[in-house]
């Protein structure tokens, strides 16, 4: 990214693989957990907010009781830089999906 973005090499190299990034972000509850993705798309990338029942997170039924906070559509990576930034979201605080709790 040339806008001066912070991005870890190996994430950055895995957006443009396309492949799916995932950080846990404060839940509006204590009993909620939230996690926003950035997912490669071919205008971009898109980022999705959810939120998710605490209790459920870890079974087949993640989804029952889930919402979806905000999303957006960036359509490069400056783009991508400015609604992380928006979002007061830093890169390198995006990890691969199988090294968080994230449901999906």
């Amino acid at each position: 990214m040339d806008d001066g973005s912070k991005w870890p090499v190996d994430k950055l190299t895995a957006l443009r693989l396309g492949r799916r990034l995932v950080t846990e972000v404060p839940a509006s509850r204590p009993d909620r957990r939230a996690f926003v993705d950035i997912t490669p798309v071919n205008a971009g990338y898109r980022l999705t907010h959810r939120e998710y029942d605490g209790e459920r997170i870890e079974g087949f039924d993640y989804d029952i009781g889930a919402a979806l906070i905000r999303s957006a559509t960036a359509t490069n990576e400056r783009d991508l830089a400015t609604t992380l930034t928006t979002w007061h979201l830093h890169p390198g605080l995006f990890d691969h999906p199988w090294n968080t709790e994230d449901p999906r």
